[in-house]
């Protein structure tokens, strides 16, 4: 069985490849799948959430007779994205002493 990714860790990951670089959805979804194993209707549902939460916006340009929609990353988005990565820091820490073996805890 797979481990499902939360949602929190999904905002993030979309956000910091929007830190990166303005993407389509497509292209984000692309980007996402190559990390996480994701089904391609997932990102979108994510995307509106997070432009509704002022995360996002978006902008539209011409491809091939067509409008793709970009997405960019607002200044609210940046200091969520820094939260969740901060957060990300002692759950990781959290999980690998757990996990990896070096729990110093004794019962």
């Amino acid at each position: 069985m797979a481990i499902q990714i939360p949602t929190r860790l999904l905002d993030g990951a979309v956000l910091a490849f929007l830190k990166q670089n303005d993407l389509y959805g497509y292209a984000l979804t692309q980007n996402v799948q190559k990390v996480f194993e994701i089904s391609e209707s997932t990102i979108y549902p994510v995307l509106r959430r997070l432009k509704k939460n002022n995360y996002l916006t978006t902008y539209d340009e011409p491809y091939q007779g067509r409008n793709r929609r970009y997405y960019h990353i607002t200044d609210d988005g940046i200091e969520l994205l820094q939260t969740i990565q901060d957060e990300w820091q002692g759950f990781s820490t959290n999980v690998d002493q757990v996990l990896g073996g070096q729990n110093d805890q004794s019962n």
